[in-house]
């Protein structure tokens, strides 16, 4: 009751000027672009992309606009208050594992890959070698907004979107933006942003540097001696150029590069992750008239971590493995949107990607001293060609669009060589090299009459393992699961109905999903301690998402649900675990937000989040309990040029599991952190 009442009062309070719509194809979204689509009702999707196209209004799609980096701000918590999308583990890129942060949507989990596509301006960012997202990455970038589409099928952004696609897109910054916050456990977060005319052009420089002690991951009783503070560092620093290029073109490059520190709050539990991403790219898109787009792109991703093994008692702590990951993504893409009748319908093209990988590992430890080495890893292609072609008027009658996608994908020679440091090989294995045709696509209308919308849409993705689930196998405390080099691509079939309707300051959205997926890819019980990757028969997903939104004089206030029902399909070996529930996915998910939408100078803004009950192993023997947290802020812009704010994360002081060991030790995300700062822009 009195958390309750401490809800009810906060989100009475006003709340931040923030945006944020479920996309009707009516949205004006410049980002202060002046590149910005000269269409009434195109959202502008910038990051040297085309002008976005209304395709993916005949799915489930939401666009966020409330981006803004510093005074503790986080992209991915941000992503959550969006029901149904989930991370692998509750917790974030402050305590989490890097490896453990893979993203999803509507129930189709089954391991720490991500299967939501995730661009950065067109380009992928699951990590070359794991699938996993450097969440933190981006929060040294300006960014002007995300769409969110759930569903899988869009084809047109490259193979990978089985549960759905989450495209961000960076912004120009036009002056000078600089914040700076003090935090709880002697946190700081300081980022700027600098942008402007330069010659034919623009240039944009962002940067963010953020730490903190940390908090004790293990859960309050479980505690022993090893157990201490997790702290972190993170920074990022990232460069855009925009330069014309003749009537209605220009070229962009944008090079950015991230590091991010973490502890696990024992001793030999270290990670680090280092990244450079740049890219290149034409684009010429003329407002009616033939438009096309050329991009080239590389990342570099070094990650290490210790992993340690904790003795019953927790006090005693030795290392248990070392590992680190170096790997390589590359890629391009050609896309063309002819001009037919004055408008641009037909979207063709062409891309290549190319992820290279390897894990090298120390393990075996005598003290502190390894006693064996492995190495393991490969390499993949994809090579792809979509065409898309989309009709009709977004806000007045039929809206239709039919979309393919054909790709041709290899698997290198992979391999996996063991040997004693001091003495022998043990293992050293070969994997034949693997091909094969993949096809994608969608399919689907929409009907707008006055303020109601209904909408259908059928789909078909996939997904190719990741070279971690090839070829790395790994141990978390007594648990050892081993690789597949002969896992499957995982393939879904999927289909949505929908209502949208929206008058004056009220809209309400409903959509019922059901997904098929099958040689999903999960960790797969065998016996006490020992698991495998395999692919599972089916993952069955359907269920219900809702969104209302209703506007009350200065502020919106906005709920979003999901009910998930998902069960596995096996047999053979994985037959234990037919009928149960995915790991890692709960039934229940939602949030209540109400966020200021007035330009005075005091704002605010309060979200109850919940999670619910969810497995965390394949069997279900063991269950991480719901959570309901309250995120909440207040703002005063007392000049133009300056504001102070207030914010609080879990103001509850909730405890959120996030993982759950085999003896029982929880660990659990962020407790209550309270932040205090100031915003300058000039």
């Amino acid at each position: 009751m009195i958390r309750l009442f401490a809800g009810a009062v906060l989100l009475a309070m006003p709340a931040a000027a923030m945006a944020q719509e479920d996309y009707d194809g009516e949205v004006d979204w410049t980002m202060a672009d002046p590149f910005a689509s000269r269409s009434p009702y195109d959202i502008v999707v910038r990051g040297g992309l085309l002008q976005h196209n209304d395709g993916d209004l005949i799915q489930s799609s939401t666009i966020l606009t409330d981006l803004l980096p510093g005074l503790g701000a986080r992209v991915e918590n941000r992503l959550r208050d969006e029901a149904g999308l989930v991370q692998f583990r509750r917790s974030d890129g402050r305590s989490a594992h890097p490896t453990s942060q893979g993203i999803t949507l509507r129930g189709l989990g089954g391991n720490a890959s991500s299967r939501a596509l995730v661009t950065l301006d067109g380009v992928p960012q699951a990590d070359p070698f794991g699938g996993w997202v450097a969440w933190s990455a981006y929060d040294a970038i300006n960014l002007g907004g995300a769409i969110i589409t759930r569903g899988g099928g869009n084809g047109v952004d490259g193979p990978g979107a089985l549960a759905g696609a989450i495209g961000l897109y960076s912004t120009m910054t036009d002056g000078v933006t600089a914040s700076a916050a003090y935090g709880s456990r002697d946190s700081w977060d300081v980022s700027a942003s600098a942008g402007g005319d330069l010659g034919n052009g623009q240039f944009a420089v962002d940067g963010r540097y953020g730490r903190g002690d940390g908090f004790i991951p293990v859960a309050g009783g479980q505690r022993g001696s090893v157990d201490r503070a997790a702290s972190y560092e993170q920074a990022g620093l990232g460069m855009r150029l925009r330069f014309d290029a003749g009537d209605d073109s220009r070229v962009e490059a944008s090079l950015r590069g991230f590091a991010d520190r973490r502890d696990r709050g024992t001793d030999f539990t270290d990670s680090k992750t280092d990244g450079v991403d740049a890219s290149l790219r034409f684009v010429h898109d003329p407002y009616n008239a033939t438009q096309w787009l050329a991009l080239a792109y590389i990342q570099l991703r070094d990650f290490e971590s210790g992993f340690a093994s904790v003795a019953a008692g927790r006090n005693s702590v030795a290392p248990a493995l070392f590992q680190r990951v170096p790997a390589t993504g590359l890629g391009a893409r050609l896309e063309l949107r002819p001009a037919i009748g004055g408008t641009n319908p037909l979207r063709v093209g062409a891309d290549w990607r190319r992820t290279t990988g390897r894990t090298e590992e120390d393990f075996f430890f005598t003290g502190v001293v390894p006693g064996r080495h492995r190495i393991a890893g490969g390499s993949s292609d994809t090579v792809g060609a979509f065409a898309e072609w989309t009709s009709g008027d977004p806000n007045d009658g039929f809206l239709w669009t039919l979309s393919g996608r054909v790709d041709r994908w290899w698997l290198a020679e992979g391999y996996r060589l063991e040997r004693n440091i001091a003495g022998p090989v043990i293992t050293d294995l070969r994997f034949a090299a693997r091909q094969g045709w993949e096809g994608s696509g969608r399919a689907g209308v929409r009907w707008t009459s006055d303020a109601l919308s209904l909408r259908a849409a059928g789909y078909r993705g996939w997904r190719l393992p990741t070279l971690n689930e090839l070829y790395r196998p790994f141990r978390v405390g007594a648990e050892v699961t081993t690789a597949n080099e002969m896992l499957k691509p995982e393939r879904l079939w999927g289909g949505e109905i929908g209502a949208d309707w929206g008058r004056g300051d009220t809209k309400l959205s409903l959509t019922l999903f059901a997904n098929h997926l099958t040689n999903a890819i999960a960790n797969v019980t065998l016996a006490p301690n020992l698991n495998q990757r395999q692919n599972l028969d089916a993952i069955d997903s359907k269920g219900v998402e809702v969104t209302a939104e209703q506007r009350i004089g200065p502020a919106t206030l906005r709920a979003t649900y999901a009910f998930t029902d998902a069960e596995v399909d096996a047999s053979g070996g994985a037959a234990p675990l037919d009928g149960r529930r995915p790991a890692q996915i709960a039934k229940h998910g939602g949030s209540v937000s109400l966020r200021s939408n007035a330009a005075g100078p005091f704002g605010g803004f309060a979200t109850l989040r919940y999670i619910g009950k969810q497995n965390e192993d394949d069997l279900g023997l063991l269950a991480l309990g719901d959570a309901l947290t309250l995120d909440a802020g207040l703002s005063w812009r007392f000049s133009d040029a300056v504001s102070i704010e207030v914010r609080g994360e879990n103001l509850f002081d909730e405890l959120v599991p996030a993982a759950i060991s085999s003896s029982g030790i929880v660990e659990r995300a962020t407790p209550r952190t309270l932040w205090v700062g100031a915003r300058l822009s000039f």
